[in-house]
């Protein structure tokens, strides 16, 4: 029996050391964690507790769900990747029935080997405690009949899930937004507030931040290059996309950031497109807009480039401006200066630039063919949370101007169906900004001289499928 034991005892610690050795090892730590909570909290009114919920399952089919995706603000604060958790930070120390003072709570799902065995290992309780550092730790079921007076409180800080209101599920979340709510009773709940006291940090990155942000555009500008090599007329759009998110997969990403939108031709006016079933993109421009998540923090990158390898003489004249736009709005970005100044710099290059070649005739129809706005902050989302209209110094935002001719614009046909989007990923400097995805190419020059590169895909190929066609 004792070497039974100690047989069974090597072949755990194996299993132990096997699951630490393959492991990703540069997620943050708690103590980084721990920084944003206290920064949170110095931000927080005084007498105020803010409650934050983890985001709800989501059903795919059936029995299924969708891969889940943690609340960004409860990863933010605690590093927590599960569903079913309800966050409490207080603004000052609170103090129990036996004199113990803390300033958080944090109830989260209960082990369950069963489950566990079925849909992965929990953290639990002791989990939390040991590798996230929140000591105030507890099963979710105990949330409701927890000693919490928040009639005490100035200001209860929350924007609670939409869910359903089970109080018989008092560790699902439908259980714990119930209990809340009857804890709260009608007391007013600021959710604004909440938005924006984390816009407040979630704007600015901290060092870790940008870390994980450079590693996640990296990632999705070598999809880029991977993708200009290897792309031809006869790649489906979903092959197009299939690269992308394989090479993101290579080099560790663990998902993708927002639906991959991969419009050949006329599919390219499509703003949001993400259908991505055209069969045969075809000797016409491909736009390529495919962010990498990694470890919850996302890149936005698109390239616009021809499927033939060269573009052709119109589709130089719309691409060049868009490249000009986005060179212009560059040069206004710095510590202090706005956003609006950026955006009013792109929008002058790209009005004028429809005027002379005809497509518009008054300068101010240059927005029929540029419709969105020049960018957006990103992080843990990929239109990343913000409060602030100034630029400020480690801010990391896109700049992404575009022109989209539809087919049947009111513009000689010659321009139809040609769209073009260049996004890059800034990181806002004191006198200016670094560039973060400049490892995929920009110009035309040098997008076709990519595209002429071998590519380590052009001898792979599939056998037909027995059943039928591929495409």
């Amino acid at each position: 029996m004792k070497k039974f034991l100690a047989i069974l005892a090597m072949v755990l610690l194996m299993q132990s050391t096997f699951a630490q050795d393959f492991e990703p090892t540069d997620y943050f730590t708690k103590e980084f964690h721990a920084g944003r909570r206290e920064a949170l909290r110095q931000l927080m009114p005084e007498n105020s507790v803010m409650a934050i919920f983890a985001y709800p399952t989501r059903n795919f089919s059936n029995d299924v769900d969708y891969l889940y995706h943690q609340n960004p603000d409860l990863y933010y604060f605690t590093g927590y990747k599960e569903p079913d958790a309800v966050l409490f930070i207080f603004k000052e120390p609170q103090t129990d029935d036996k004199g113990n003072t803390y300033k958080e709570l944090f109830f989260v799902q209960k082990r369950n080997p069963q489950q566990e065995s079925w849909n992965g290992k929990r953290l639990g309780v002791e989990g939390v405690k040991e590798k996230l550092g929140i000591n105030m730790a507890f099963n979710g079921s105990d949330f409701k009949d927890f000693p919490i007076n928040f009639s005490k409180f100035k200001t209860i800080i929350a924007s609670a899930p939409a869910v359903g209101t089970d109080v018989s599920e008092t560790s699902k979340l439908s259980g714990l937004v119930a209990s809340f709510m009857k804890k709260t009773n009608d007391m007013p709940k600021n959710g604004q507030m909440h938005f924006k006291l984390t816009g407040q940090l979630r704007e600015i990155k901290t060092p870790e931040e940008i870390v994980m942000l450079r590693k996640a555009i990296e990632i999705s500008c070598q999809g880029q290059n991977e993708v200009m090599k290897a792309a031809h007329a006869n790649m489906s759009e979903l092959e197009i996309q299939g690269l992308h998110e394989f090479v993101h997969k290579k080099y560790g990403a663990e998902n993708v950031g927002y639906g991959s939108i991969i419009g050949a031709g006329e599919n390219g006016c499509i703003l949001h497109y993400v259908t991505n079933t055209k069969t045969k993109v075809g000797n016409t421009l491909l736009l390529m807009d495919v962010g990498a998540e990694y470890h919850g923090y996302t890149a936005d990158v698109t390239r616009t480039i021809p499927a033939s390898g060269k573009f052709t003489e119109n589709e130089k004249a719309i691409y060049q401006i868009v490249y000009d736009a986005q060179e212009a709005a560059f040069k206004t970005l710095k510590d202090g200066s706005t956003f609006s100044k950026a955006s009013s710099a792109a929008n002058e290059v790209i009005a004028e630039g429809l005027f002379k070649l005809g497509i518009i005739k008054d300068k101010k129809d240059f927005k029929k063919y540029y419709q969105h706005g020049l960018g957006h902050h990103i992080g843990l989302d990929v239109h990343d949370r913000a409060s602030s209209s100034i630029l400020k110094k480690n801010m990391v935002m896109t700049i992404e101007p575009g022109i989209y001719i539809a087919p049947n614009s009111d513009c000689d046909k010659k321009w139809w169906g040609i769209a073009v989007r260049i996004e890059d990923d800034v990181l806002i400097t004191q006198d200016g900004y670094e560039l973060l995805s400049h490892f995929a190419p920009r110009s035309i020059s040098e997008v076709e001289k990519k595209m002429a590169a071998k590519s380590a895909l052009d001898d792979f190929s599939l056998p037909p499928l027995k059943s039928g066609k591929t495409k």
